[in-house]
């Protein structure tokens, strides 16, 4: 997922909790609705994920996988490793 935010522009930042991995990204006001449905689609494959949008600090899309997934879960996703 990371490699695919990194394609489209993006500077995704990873970090890992316990048994999740978390994958942040900011995101700028003028991006296409084609990139919003490539990162809704790419959003999709992870355990949950969100977005905040605050004025302050603009618009972060956040992702969280869990390690513990199983393999087959990965091979739906289109990877066989995540990030």
């Amino acid at each position: 997922m990371a490699a695919r935010l990194s394609a489209w522009g993006l500077t995704p930042i990873v970090t890992s909790h316990g048994d999740c991995i978390r994958i942040e990204a900011y995101v700028p006001q003028s991006i296409s609705p084609e990139l919003w449905r490539e990162l809704l689609a790419a959003l999709a494959t992870a355990d949950c994920f969100g977005l905040v949008d605050s004025s302050a600090d603009g618009r972060t899309l956040w992702a969280g996988v869990n390690k513990k997934t199983p393999a087959a879960v990965h091979a739906a996703r289109g990877h066989g490793h995540q990030p």
